[in-house]
C-alpha cells in the first residue's frame, strides 16, 4: 500500500502554523517589552529595540526571554540582578535612567 503523501504534507502545514503562531505572540511579547522600555528610557522604539538587543547579547539571553522579563518586572516588580544591571547600562548609552525600585547610588 503506498504512503500517503497528503497525511504528511497535513503534519508539515500543522508544524508551519504552530511555528506561526509562536512567531506572532514572540513578536508581541517583544513589542510590549519595548514600549517598556520607550516609556521607562524616554527613548525612540528604535533606540528600545537597541537596548533590548544590547541587554540580550550582554547577558547571553535570548532577546524574547529578555522581553518576557522585562514584562514580568513590570507586574511584580521583581527582575534578575544580572538582567537589570544591563538594561540600566544599556539605558544609560541612550541618557541616565535609574529603574524604578533601584537602590540610589552612593
Amino acid at each position: 500500500m503506498p504512503t500517503d503523501g497528503g497525511s504528511e504534507r497535513i503534519l508539515q502545514l500543522q508544524e508551519e502554523v504552530q511555528q506561526l503562531k509562536e512567531a506572532v505572540v514572540s513578536h508581541a511579547v517583544v513589542d510590549q517589552a519595548i514600549g517598556m522600555v520607550v516609556a521607562l528610557g524616554r527613548i525612540s522604539p528604535d533606540q528600545g529595540w537597541a537596548v533590548l538587543k544590547q541587554v540580550s547579547q550582554h547577558t547571553n539571553t535570548k532577546l524574547r526571554n529578555v522581553a518576557e522579563t522585562i514584562l514580568t518586572w513590570g507586574r511584580t516588580g521583581m527582575m534578575p540582578d544580572e538582567i537589570r544591571a544591563a538594561l540600566e547600562d544599556a539605558l544609560d548609552r541612550t541618557g541616565p535612567v535609574q529603574l524604578p525600585g533601584t537602590p540610589p547610588e552612593r
